[in-house]
Order: C-alpha cells, then sequence, then structure tokens
C-alpha cells in the first residue's frame, strides 16, 4: 500500500539554509534548461523529445549524480503525462518552467530514496545528499550529508520501503516542505465493518451527494469553495491581461495559482478523510462513483467545464478517495450515471422530471433534492447491476431485494470552513419535501 508522510523541514542555521536554497534553486535551473530543450525538440517534426543533453558534468557538482538523474526523470514523467492527454485531446498545455532567476524561481528538488534517510525521535532529523563542489565550499566532509531538522508527526513512521523524496519551499508559510512517499505493509489496512454499498454523485454547487444502503445521506457543499477559487481565477487572468507582450507569468501570478491549488486540494484531502471515515462506520466496503463523461457530454457548459476539470479535478479526486478508502479496506469502482440526475425515483421517469438549481420534481407528485436523488437513483441502478451478474455467475434463484420498508435518514449536510467539514444545523433543501411514500435504497 502507498501512502506519504508530509513535515515541515527546517535549516539549523543560517548557512544551512543558504545551501538548500542553492540545492533547490540549482534543480530548478535544471529544470528549466531540461524543459526548455524537450520544448524545443518538441515543436521541430525532426526532432525528438526524449533526444536531449547530458547535464550530470554540469550539475553534479552541485545537486550529485543521483539528484540529476531524478530530476530528469521528474520532467520526463511530465512530459509522458502531456502526450497521454494530447492523446485524448485532454491536454491543458506542455509541461512549464519553474520561474527564472530574476523574477524567482520555484524552489524544488527531487532526491532518490537511497540519497537521503529520516529519523524519527526527540530530534526527528533529515539527511539528504548534496553535490561534492557545495560539500567542499560550506565544510561538509566527503561521506557527510546536509542535516536538517524535521517538524510534524508523521501518520506512517513504520514502513517497507521510502520512495523519492520531493523537497520544496512554500512561499505560502515561508518554510521548506518535505513530501516523502512510502510504501506500507498490507496488514495495517482496516477491514470493512459490513458489506453496506454507497453510491456517489460528484457534483460542484455540491461536491459530493451520497445515499448509502444503511439509509444514509450525506451532502458536501460546495459553492463557497468553488466561488473563492473562480474569483482567484479571475485576478489571476487581470494579472495576465496586464502582462509584457511575450510574457506569459509572474512571480504574483504563481502564487495566486499555488494558493488556488493548495486551497482546494486542502478541502479535497479532507473531504475525502471525512467521508470515508463516515462510510467505514456505516459498514459500507463498497463505493460507487459516478463517472462524469457521460454527464459533461451531455450537459457541457463553460461553467460546468471550469468547475468539473478545473477546480474538482476529478481524476486527482477519485485517486484521493480511492487511496484513502483503502487504509480502511473499502473499495472505489467508477461507473456510468448518465440520466440519474434525471431520473425520478417514485416512477422512473426521465421524460416528466424538471431540474432546477437543487430541486427535481416530477409530474407524479415528487419533489427532492436533485443531488441526493440522483445519489439514490444511482445506486439503485448498480445494486440491480451487481444482482444481476452474480445470478449470471452463480445460477441464484433469489433476487436480491434493492427496496425495502428501512426509512431514510435525514440528510447530513456539511459545510467548509477553511479547515473542517462541519455538519450544518439546517436540513438539506427541500428534504422534507420528499415523497414519503417512495423506498428507500437498502439490502
Amino acid at each position: 500500500m502507498k501512502r506519504a508522510n508530509t513535515f515541515e523541514v527546517i535549516p539549523q542555521s543560517a548557512e544551512d539554509e543558504e545551501l538548500l536554497r542553492r540545492l533547490l534553486d540549482a534543480s530548478a535551473a535544471l529544470w528549466n534548461q531540461i524543459n526548455y530543450e524537450r520544448r524545443e525538440n518538441y515543436a521541430d517534426p525532426d526532432a525528438d523529445v526524449w533526444d536531449i543533453n547530458e547535464y550530470r558534468g554540469r550539475y553534479g557538482g552541485t545537486l550529485g549524480a543521483s539528484t540529476v538523474q531524478q530530476i530528469e526523470r521528474k520532467n520526463r514523467e511530465a512530459w509522458r503525462s502531456f502526450f497521454a492527454l494530447e492523446k485524448k485531446s485532454e491536454a491543458n498545455g506542455k509541461p512549464g518552467f519553474w520561474g527564472n532567476a530574476e523574477e524567482g524561481r520555484e524552489l524544488r528538488t527531487y532526491i532518490r530514496n537511497t540519497s537521503y534517510s529520516v529519523k524519527w525521535g526527540e530530534y526527528s532529523r533529515l539527511e539528504i545528499l548534496v553535490g561534492q563542489d557545495l560539500k567542499d565550499e560550506y565544510g561538509l566532509g566527503h561521506r557527510e550529508r546536509l542535516r536538517l531538522e524535521v517538524r510534524g508527526e508523521p501518520n506512517w513512521k513504520e514502513y517497507k520501503k521510502q520512495g523519492r523524496l520531493e523537497l520544496f519551499y512554500d512561499e505560502q508559510a515561508q518554510t521548506f516542505r518535505a513530501f516523502q512517499p512510502v510504501t506500507v505493509d498490507d496488514s495495517r489496512l482496516a477491514h470493512p465493518l459490513a458489506s453496506e454499498e454507497a453510491a456517489l454523485d460528484i457534483g460542484a454547487n455540491n461536491l459530493v451527494a451520497c445515499t448509502t444502503t444503511t439509509g444514509q445521506q450525506l451532502l458536501y457543499e460546495g459553492r463557497g469553495l468553488f466561488d473563492r477559487f473562480r474569483e482567484t481565477t479571475r485576478e489571476i487572468a487581470r494579472l495576465q491581461s496586464l502582462l509584457e507582450e511575450g510574457r506569459y507569468s509572474s512571480h504574483r501570478i504563481r502564487r495566486l495559482y499555488d494558493r488556488r491549488t493548495k486551497r482546494r486540494d486542502h478541502a479535497q484531502d479532507a473531504l475525502a478523510r471525512d467521508f470515508i471515515e463516515r462510510l467505514y462506520d456505516e459498514g459500507v466496503s463498497t463505493v460507487y462513483v459516478g463517472d462524469l463523461t457521460d454527464v459533461l457530454e451531455t450537459h457541457w457548459s463553460v461553467e460546468t467545464n471550469a468547475k468539473t476539470h478545473n477546480f474538482w479535478a476529478f481524476r486527482a479526486f477519485v485517486n484521493r478517495l480511492a487511496c484513502t478508502a483503502e487504509e480502511y479496506g473499502i473499495t472505489v469502482e467508477v461507473r456510468s450515471e448518465a440520466w440519474t440526475s434525471q431520473t425520478c425515483p417514485n416512477c422512473g421517469s426521465t421524460e416528466d422530471t424538471i431540474r432546477h438549481k437543487d430541486t427535481l420534481t416530477c409530474s407524479c407528485g415528487f419533489e427532492g433534492h436533485a443531488d441526493l436523488v440522483a445519489s439514490e437513483s444511482f445506486l439503485r441502478r448498480h445494486q440491480n447491476s451487481e444482482s444481476s451478474d452474480r445470478r449470471t455467475r452463480h445460477s441464484v434463484s433469489r433476487q436480491r431485494q434493492t427496496t425495502v420498508t428501512r426509512s431514510m435518514a435525514r440528510p447530513v449536510c456539511l459545510k467548509w470552513d477553511d479547515h473542517n467539514w462541519s455538519e450544518s444545523p439546517r436540513s438539506v433543501p427541500n428534504e422534507e419535501h420528499t415523497n414519503p411514500q417512495v423506498a428507500s435504497v437498502g439490502r
């Protein structure tokens, strides 16, 4: 099982900080050179993107040969990702640069798993490899590494293997941080408390709407988050319009991009953790997540695209959700959710329903919260599908029931306060109008 530790890194002296900054600055300069060469090769039909110069001789004395290799490998991964997205017509620009010396570079580096060590305890520390030229200049021994203080409580102190370390300077917090991928023994995984199921509808105004076979419903509201995301995006566009011709970014613009991304990722990380812990307590073992492809093809708009791809970062969120679910032994499956947001759970009609903002109404008299109804219909659909598959494979004559008399619990509405997802004291809008005769989803 792959996981990650994140922690703060503190140089022990002004000299150590200067050395660390030079190391990260040289790494950024190396990235920019490699990336510039690949972009030039990309533009030349007769050139090969992967055919670049050898940089160990120029940067090895500062970074060490292994770090030069890791930065080139990281850049190669970025280009492979670009080509994969380009093939799907989803690429959003070629891999970018890490700033420049005049306006300020992104201070960042990648260190091979054998070129660093982390010791946890009363005096936690990180030791990293630096090039021989820097060692000589700052008085480090031939086999000595740069030693830095570590602050923070890691999630995974015990692991089988450590991965490539990412070390960077966080301008927002004015501190150095490290990201350490680790491989953890699967024996540390939890096991589901029961075999219940849940269906997850991903939206924009409401980030997540969920229905479980226990009758629980959860709604994570996202309007405030998206409004702040859009405000920052507008400010970025305004600043870009003021740039001189030929310039595409600035130090301030990069900081806004960074702030926007970190704010979104923090909320999504917290959502995934809160959501999966609640499902674990409900005994859920399988979560169905709606694939947005069909929805976007049917209901595409500029705002929907902005919310789904830029703000929501759907694939990244699903990966984050699956990663968290793995810790609890919960399986995440992406399935089609086409038409679930237009399906009446009372009569099954998709033609006689009308959706207005958060409300879904039907000519049969049904009225309910649109996103919660969609998650309920989504769960019913795949329960029926799974039941049919099992009957086919195992010749089971008895059908699994998908509607029972178990009543649906009052929906739990959660809001983000920049730190946590907290339950709102008010009920979900229109929840009290839902047709009480509609059977609840369950076993």
